[in-house]
């Protein structure tokens, strides 16, 4: 085992690798190094989609998996973003907080709307990661419970707001059907 030294400077991950990944229906290559623009293989998703990619709706705020802001959805699946490494993602499909938008009319998703109508957030930090844990149940069960979708959303913490109008927000999405 080798032990690196405080003022030992990092070797430069070589750049031979590249990793290839859609996020929001673009599709992007990265290239895997320590240069400027490059993806280390120590970046996780939430840094590479916020420092590199500019999107910044996902937010970072406990940054070990405890509070849900991070949440993305990968491959159909809700994902904690600051503990999945971005060399994990390749060949995957992320959906971010900017991805929910309609391409053509730039409207948002009802289940944003919601969120709006139900007054389901305060300052907004943690309000991408609970709509897209939501929106990844309700992709999965349309008609969930209401127990199901606390369930769902158990990881996603928030200081701000009654987590009554988030279900409230969920459910009136699920019952008018609206999901997409």
């Amino acid at each position: 085992m080798t032990i690196k030294k405080k003022n030992q400077k990092r070797k430069p991950v070589s750049n031979s690798s590249t990793i290839h990944l859609t996020v929001n229906g673009q599709a992007y290559s990265l290239n895997i190094g320590s240069r400027p623009g490059e993806v280390e293989t120590c970046h996780t998703l939430s840094h590479t989609l916020r420092e590199t990619l500019g999107l910044t709706g996902t937010k970072i705020s406990c940054d070990n998996g405890a509070c849900g802001a991070c949440t993305v959805i990968m491959d159909g699946k809700a994902i904690l973003s600051c503990k999945t490494l971005t060399v994990e993602c390749d060949g995957k499909s992320i959906t971010t907080i900017e991805g929910l938008r309609d391409a053509e009319t730039g409207g948002l998703d009802p289940l944003q709307q919601a969120f709006i109508d139900n007054t389901a957030f305060q300052c907004g930090f943690c309000t991408p990661g609970m709509i897209m844990t939501s929106k990844a149940l309700l992709n999965e069960n349309p008609h969930p419970t209401e127990e199901e979708v606390k369930e769902a959303l158990s990881g996603n913490f928030c200081r701000c707001v009654s987590h009554y109008q988030v279900v409230r927000s969920v459910m009136s999405v699920a019952d008018k059907g609206r999901q997409q």
